[in-house]
């Protein structure tokens, strides 16, 4: 099948799927295939829940008789389906990735020019090699903006997405020690999510650039450039006053205050990078200033929750080492006893054990009056008898612990990798 005749199916459903456990009616699925599932199997059943036409790529469930077509391979037809839909459309897209705040970055962005368009942004954090295109294909005619984030955990992924996403604006939030085993250690984070800027630059379009960074300043030298920052010669120009209570700082901007509901200094340069792109796109002040601080994050990103007589930090949908140290640094500055549950850090190979140690020694050396550690590599470092620092294999250990000795600080901190789950901390403290 050739593109042309996939696209006018695409137009005729209106929609796409992948999943037959929750179908929308009249959509497009595309059989695709993982390490416990073959989507294939799925495609009478994706016809019989309501979609117009399905896509296999083994030809026993070719069935054109029932809308059922065969193509070669699923997958690329429908990362080619959506670069050929962005090839049609004529609106702007804003590309982000980083290694930790994007998704943050990209709400509060969206949050912001929301005010004035109608905006697509991505779901969740739906920014792989089928997320992107997912996104891509939920753009539709009504849409006048796209904010698409940008996922990677190898070198020539960003490339590669770019190249389907064809991105008109990029911003990266930082670099940071995340998916270490993936990019072979710090420089090849680098080098792999400056595959943007590469993009960028070719293309001959625009990236923002936060000129608090150097490293971003230098590496975007040559492109066509929209900065922000504290310093007198960017394009727009911020104070940043820090809030001494670990909540995210204050950002004036000619005389407007913005003060999101956000934790952490951390996320000031998040707000700034919403703040600076919604200026380019000529949203005016009092409505960047409502969605700054009418966004609240419900994602487990910087969730603060009130549960019963206790205030909750939670930010358990990522960890890396450089977020893990950006979080547990605000952390201490709150007042009060406080306590931290970490759980573990994925994809950093031979700097697991490591990293694992020094986020270990930091929460020691902080002096957080209870820590409570929990995973596989966490539970193996030397806590030096430390009678504040307790360790679990996992959480259900760690449950089993909580319910016999409750917590009894006020103020409490649960950061730990997606795949720790750390948010069913909440169920039992």
């Amino acid at each position: 099948m050739n593109i042309e005749k996939l696209y006018s199916l695409y137009l005729r459903a209106g929609k796409v799927s992948t999943d037959t456990r929750n179908i929308p009616i009249k959509s497009l699925y595309f059989a695709l295939k993982g390490a416990n599932f073959n989507g294939n199997e799925f495609a009478v059943q994706a016809i019989a829940s309501g979609a117009s036409f399905a896509i296999v790529d083994e030809k026993q469930y070719e069935d054109e008789s029932n809308y059922i077509y065969y193509v070669e391979d699923a997958l690329t037809t429908l990362q080619k389906l959506a670069q050929y839909h962005r090839s049609q459309l004529k609106i702007p897209i804003i590309a982000l990735t980083g290694s930790n705040g994007k998704t943050t970055t990209k709400e509060l962005i969206t949050a912001v020019l929301s005010q004035k368009y109608n905006v697509l942004a991505t779901n969740g954090n739906l920014n792989n090699h089928i997320g992107v295109p997912l996104t891509l294909l939920s753009i539709n005619s009504n849409h006048e903006i796209a904010v698409v984030e940008i996922g990677a955990n190898h070198q020539k992924e960003i490339e590669f997405l770019c190249e389907i996403a064809q991105p008109d604006f990029g911003y990266i939030t930082n670099f940071g020690k995340a998916h270490l085993e993936g990019f072979g250690g710090i420089q090849g984070v680098i080098k792999g999510k400056s595959e943007l800027y590469t993009y960028l630059k070719e293309n001959q379009k625009t990236v923002f650039v936060n000129t608090d960074d150097s490293l971003q300043v230098e590496l975007t030298k040559g492109l066509d450039r929209i900065t922000f920052g504290t310093n007198d010669k960017t394009d727009y120009q911020f104070q940043v006053n820090e809030n001494k209570s670990g909540n995210c700082p204050e950002i004036r901007y000619q005389g407007t205050s913005f003060q999101s509901k956000l934790v952490g200094n951390y996320n000031a340069s998040n707000v700034a990078a919403a703040i600076a792109i919604g200026l380019k796109f000529e949203v005016p002040l009092e409505c960047i200033k409502s969605g700054i601080e009418n966004y609240q994050a419900d994602n487990n990103r910087s969730q603060v929750i009130n549960l019963k007589d206790k205030q909750i930090i939670l930010d358990a949908y990522n960890a890396n080492p450089s977020s893990m140290e950006a979080a547990l640094l605000n952390f201490s500055k709150l007042k009060g006893e406080k306590t931290v549950i970490l759980g573990d850090m994925f994809e950093l190979g031979e700097e697991t054990e490591k990293e694992h140690k020094r986020i270990a020694d930091l929460a020691i050396e902080l002096q957080f009056e209870n820590i409570f550690l929990i995973g596989n590599y966490f539970s193996k470092i030397d806590s030096n008898g430390n009678e504040n620092l307790a360790k679990f294999n996992s959480l259900e250990l760690a449950e089993v612990y909580f319910k016999n000795f409750p917590i009894e600080d006020k103020t409490i901190l649960i950061k730990g990798s997606r795949g720790m789950a750390l948010e069913k901390v909440l169920e039992f403290i």
